[in-house]
């Protein structure tokens, strides 16, 4: 089944669990696969804290978009905010030093087949089964 999903948050972390929750039940109509809805979880929440925290900086007049599109197993996340823009080297992040600066975008480059950074928008790709 096909799905798609436009939204957005005010930069309110104290928004995004009912935010999240929300969409996730609405996946949960078309996703059967309970791991893959665990994994996505994930990739949205982490998304959408490090587009409040990093690219609007806490303002919240500024927003974050989400948009969800599930087309022939093939699901694509994109989160974008209203910051100046994403550089960052997933190389350079080294798990054993225990940092918290990077460690959204690691797990979400793990549990996604594929992870776009472009400027302020990031999308991930996730394939399902």
């Amino acid at each position: 089944m096909d799905y798609t999903y436009q939204g957005s948050i005010c930069s309110d972390l104290g928004l995004v669990k009912n935010f999240v929750e929300n969409i996730l039940e609405r996946l949960d109509k078309v996703i059967d696969d309970k791991d893959a809805i665990f994994e996505i979880k994930l990739i949205i929440n982490e998304l959408i804290i490090n587009s409040i925290f990093h690219g609007n900086k806490y303002i919240e007049s500024k927003k974050v978009q989400l948009g969800i599109e599930l087309k022939n197993n093939k699901l694509v996340i994109y989160v974008k905010d209203e910051g100046t823009g994403i550089h960052y080297d997933f190389e350079s992040y080294n798990p054993m030093e225990l940092k918290c600066r990077g460690r959204g975008l690691v797990l979400v480059e793990g549990l996604s087949d594929e992870l776009i950074l472009d400027r302020n928008t990031v999308t991930a790709v996730k394939y399902l089964s």
